[in-house]
């Protein structure tokens, strides 16, 4: 069981860059990295409601589960 990261591919949707959206939700371009790249343990609402406002989507479109 394990939680999917997608931010990658909304990211890319959205044709935005890593650092473009590091100044945009005001999270460093390091700690977006380890979200990006799965490697983070949690995420705090008020992050993930900024990213996907700047993102213009839901949390199941940047979050997803697989079993």
């Amino acid at each position: 069981m394990s939680i999917i990261v997608n931010l990658d591919v909304m990211m890319a949707k959205r044709k935005m860059s890593l650092n473009e959206l590091s100044e945009k939700v005001d999270v460093t371009p390091a700690n977006l990295s380890i979200l990006k790249t799965g490697k983070a343990k949690a995420i705090r609402f008020s992050t993930l409601e900024a990213i996907c406002e700047a993102l213009d989507c839901q949390p199941g479109d940047i979050l997803e589960y697989e079993k």
